[in-house]
């Protein structure tokens, strides 16, 4: 259970910017366990989310309300999927080769290709919220923080790292059986909490077009790069977030 723990603690401070002190916990198979648990962290992401909607909805326009809710999530991941849409975006759009995609990816810069992208996804997302009465909003921010994650762990059990160093190294051979199995139990558990809320219909409309969308990205990136790298595994997420929404929306 210890060591359960650990590998939870250390996804949550892989996937966030919460002051959270892993000095002891971490060793090298914890940390290439940890993604197991990167939908339950984006559940608990999506939550604190929700709860600031709500709190911000008593006294705000629904908007306004939106707008906070992105932005806490904003603050507790450090943008951290954002900056990866928006490097995977630059070094597709701007890498004639493989080498030149991947070393702009590494560049702190940010270019046209990526601004353009990441404006995009905000506004995509801030646009099919608001769209989306306030009760399904309240549901549609844990869901799609969870499942986007896990979207992001299918990247990495099913296609290969190419780098020789960064963020995704730990898991570059790969994932165990049993970080499947505890993804696809959290994912589940999520979805089935959402049923009480959103119609069936409504739910399998976003999960559709989350896969569409998933696949839409990695054949973005996937031809030039033959794989992943940290920063894709960011566009993953992003554009399998903006997926649920627009499936939720599209649907009602």
């Amino acid at each position: 259970m210890i060591g359960e723990f650990a590998k939870f603690v250390l996804a949550a401070q892989f996937l966030t910017r919460l002051p959270l002190r892993t000095d002891r916990l971490f060793t090298p198979e914890r940390m290439a366990e940890a993604p197991r648990y990167f939908a339950l962290v984006g559940l608990l992401i999506g939550l604190v989310c929700t709860g600031i909607y709500w709190l911000a909805a008593l006294v705000l326009p629904h908007l306004m309300a939106i707008l906070i809710a992105m932005g806490t999530s904003l603050l507790l991941t450090g943008a951290f999927h954002e900056d990866g849409l928006a490097d995977t975006f630059d070094g597709i759009g701007g890498g004639l080769n493989k080498a030149r995609a991947l070393e702009i990816m590494k560049d702190s810069r940010l270019g046209t290709y990526g601004a353009t992208a990441l404006f995009m996804a905000l506004a995509l997302k801030a646009g099919a919220l608001f769209a989306l009465p306030p009760v399904w909003v309240c549901t549609a921010l844990p869901l799609a923080h969870c499942l986007s994650r896990g979207s992001a762990v299918l990247v990495i059990a099913t296609s290969r790292y190419v780098r020789d160093e960064g963020t995704g190294k730990p898991v570059a051979k790969g994932i165990s059986a049993v970080t499947l199995v505890v993804t696809c139990l959290t994912l589940s558990g999520a979805v089935a909490i959402c049923l009480l809320v959103l119609p069936f219909v409504a739910v399998v409309s976003s999960f559709v077009a989350m896969c569409l969308m998933h696949v839409a990205m990695r054949a973005f990136f996937e031809p030039k790069l033959g794989g992943y790298t940290g920063d894709t595994l960011g566009a993953v997420q992003q554009a399998s977030e903006i997926g649920i929404y627009l499936g939720l929306l599209a649907w009602l």
